[in-house]
């Protein structure tokens, strides 16, 4: 159960971190596009980890394990946006790969609309998940990296290479799809 939380916390600052940078690129996105695309891609990878966590603590918890039915839900707030953000994530790195590779010339503008649009619901989804969650994550995201409480809870070590697998992959998969980007314009 901690595990899950720690593996949770630990990708949601590295995530975090991430989007803070794709967010840089968007001030400038004409002339910075290369770097939104890169980051976009290098995202996905532990974006997918993130859900498969909190996707993992939602069935245990609704299969009724003990352990997850004592910690309890997250408020029902969170709880309710939790479904809407992962539809929303899907859609705005759906609809930026589909830009980059995947669609036709003349649907780039409306895939483009549907983009932005799809950013601004997710936006403000995702500030009310992370303002809601900011104090567990900042409690638990260290304590596998951190020798003093890094023994208390079995599997660190697997979680550290699920959080560097998924950068790994995420940067041959930027590394790899950007330059499709290279000449896509507006």
């Amino acid at each position: 159960m901690e595990g899950n939380e720690r593996l949770t916390a630990g990708v949601a600052v590295v995530v975090f971190v991430l989007l803070f940078v794709e967010g840089l690129t968007i001030l400038s996105v004409h002339s910075l596009l290369h770097w939104h695309v890169f980051i976009g891609l290098l995202l996905i990878p532990p974006v997918l980890a993130k859900i498969a966590s909190t996707s993992w603590r939602f069935a245990r918890y609704y299969a009724g394990n003990p352990a997850y039915r004592r910690r309890g839900p997250p408020p029902a707030v969170l709880r309710l946006l939790g479904p809407v953000l992962v539809v929303l994530t899907v859609a705005l790195f759906a609809t930026g790969v589909l830009l980059v590779v995947g669609a036709p010339v003349s649907l780039r503008p409306a895939l483009l609309q549907w983009h932005r649009l799809v950013f601004v619901a997710w936006f403000g989804v995702t500030a009310i998940h992370v303002l809601g969650h900011l104090a567990d994550t900042l409690s638990l995201a260290p304590r596998d990296w951190v020798r003093r409480t890094r023994r208390q809870v079995r599997g660190a070590s697997t979680r550290q290479w699920v959080l560097s697998v998924s950068l790994v992959a995420g940067l041959l998969a930027a590394l790899w799809v950007t330059p499709y980007a290279a000449g896509w314009r507006f």
